[in-house]
């Protein structure tokens, strides 16, 4: 999975104006590549915890079990949260819902930090292909808190510049003593 280009504008310039970022982003190549990455994420998570998740589970001990079970649900939030997200995002590009409708649903949406509770051993001893698949939600859940962040700024009117005071007065000093 490829690493994400974190610096994209918060507003794209074009000739009729500008274009808010999430408004540009929902349309774009990076926006395809990211729901692709998501949904394969959930489809390999729900495959691998419902198969050799289960046979790998029964071979932990019991602190390896709790441990299995919490990060494993904590997983399985994660991924029902960038789901969420990204079929909001999509809905909106494909023209389903605006906007606005879209904003209303975030707010059940929730994407949330989510701080583990696991110890590090504990976190080591379990199965290698679910601290995988952690890993690889904890990257994808990150990027789209900050493209949420992103998206959720109010747009930004640019400010002209404040004129100079000293370059004003050196202007009327040179317009008076004839400066060159």
């Amino acid at each position: 999975m490829g690493r994400w280009p974190v610096s994209e504008p918060d507003v794209i310039k074009l000739s009729t104006g500008t274009v808010p970022f999430g408004h540009s982003f929902v349309h774009s190549d990076a926006f395809k590549a990211l729901f692709q990455e998501g949904m394969e994420l959930v489809e390999d998570t729900a495959s691998y915890l419902d198969g050799q998740g289960r046979t790998d589970s029964k071979l932990l001990p019991r602190d390896g079990v709790i441990a299995y079970a919490t990060e494993s649900m904590r997983l399985t939030t994660r991924l029902m949260q960038i789901a969420s997200w990204l079929l909001l995002q999509r809905a909106v590009a494909e023209g389903e819902i605006t906007p606005d409708q879209a904003q209303l649903e975030k707010n059940r949406v929730h994407l949330t930090r989510q701080d583990t509770v696991t110890t590090i051993d504990d976190f080591e001893a379990l199965p290698v292909r679910l601290r995988e698949l952690i890993g690889l939600a904890t990257r994808v859940h990150a990027r789209i808190l900050h493209l949420e962040r992103l998206m959720s700024e109010p747009e930004t009117v640019p400010v002209a510049p404040r004129a100079n005071p000293v370059a004003a007065q050196q202007r009327l000093l040179e317009q008076v003593f004839g400066g060159g």
